[in-house]
């Protein structure tokens, strides 16, 4: 049995204009050990995805479908029962530790809180295994920074304290939604190397979250690539870049700058803007954008299938030659 299993999930939003369909019959699932890449377009659905994940959606919004993590159902457990669930074994990273991190309390108090409350350890304990920990993301000097508040470190230091907050109570399966968004790119680099790290020497599951495909390529074992609240591509890591079959996915990437391109090279930009969620066309919503797109791309959405084989899925009726 997997981990994490989702099933047709659905979130809807209300708003002024009408319900607003943020994540449309999604399935995903997540083995231990196993990284799973959820990337997409900023408003793709892949935040709400992960929230849903959590049961951590605002107060209004409407989850339809089943979220099965180790077992339980996750839509269906008490409250208190949840509370404990994502503090020990499902944590999270989100991607401004400037706005997760409370500014009023120092590293040291955010550090020790989660472990004293869910691990039952002494004062003392929890001062020893947050000292660790710090060292353990590669904060130097960590028995000072116990004492400093977040705006005294830098912001990559901030996001190896929300790691290590994350990592305190040995979770099963670690989501990190898109953690290097407000880093430079040394940086990043860094973080995603440390993300790894743990995930390998831990052996739990991780979600990583991001709108760039070069982040998770050798850093996942599966990639899930998302468009309007949609799954519609899913393959390994390695099959999807070696085989892209949803255009969608290949416009993603020519977005990537190369390296060997000439000085002010021109980035291949995807044309248009994505479907308004609120009233979503009848067929392919990435049809307007597609340039491979027929009239047949307008009449009915194409369920994501696995023509070729088990392991890669993709949502497209025209979709990208095996030799592309």
């Amino acid at each position: 049995m997997s981990l994490l299993e989702v099933e047709n999930i659905i979130v809807d939003l209300p708003t002024p204009r009408g319900m607003l369909r943020a994540v449309d019959g999604v399935d995903l699932t997540l083995e231990a050990g196993k990284t799973l890449g959820v990337v997409g377009e900023s408003g793709s659905g892949k935040t709400m995805l992960s929230r849903a994940i959590l049961q951590l959606l605002p107060r209004k919004a409407k989850l339809s479908g089943a979220i099965r993590f180790d077992g339980q159902d996750m839509t269906r457990i008490p409250a208190e029962t949840l509370r404990k669930l994502r503090a020990k074994s499902v944590a999270v990273v989100f991607q401004d530790p400037m706005t997760s991190l409370n500014p009023v309390l120092t590293i040291g108090t955010q550090l020790t809180e989660t472990m004293r409350e869910h691990l039952g350890v002494s004062q003392s304990e929890a001062i020893s295994r947050g000292i660790a920990l710090l060292a353990e993301v590669g904060i130097p000097s960590p028995e000072q920074r116990m004492g400093n508040y977040p705006h005294q470190l830098s912001g990559g230091m901030r996001q190896r304290v929300a790691i290590a907050i994350a990592l305190s109570c040995a979770p099963k399966l670690l989501i990190a939604d898109e953690p290097t968004t407000a880093l430079d790119v040394t940086v990043q680099a860094q973080i995603l190397d440390l993300l790894a790290r743990e995930q390998r020497s831990r052996h739990m599951a991780m979600m990583l979250i991001t709108h760039d495909l070069g982040v998770v390529a050798g850093r996942t074992d599966e990639v899930a690539v998302m468009y309007a609240g949609r799954v519609v591509e899913r393959a390994p890591t390695r099959e999807l870049f070696h085989h892209m079959r949803m255009p969608y996915t290949a416009a993603l990437l020519a977005a990537l700058p190369k390296l060997d391109a000439p000085p002010h090279t021109r980035l291949p930009a995807i044309g248009g803007r994505p479907p308004d969620p609120i009233n979503p066309p009848p067929g392919c919503a990435f049809a307007p954008r597609c340039i491979y797109a027929d009239p047949g791309c307008d009449n009915a959405k194409p369920p994501l299938s696995a023509p070729d084989a088990r392991s890669h899925q993709f949502a497209c009726i025209k979709p990208l030659p095996v030799a592309a």
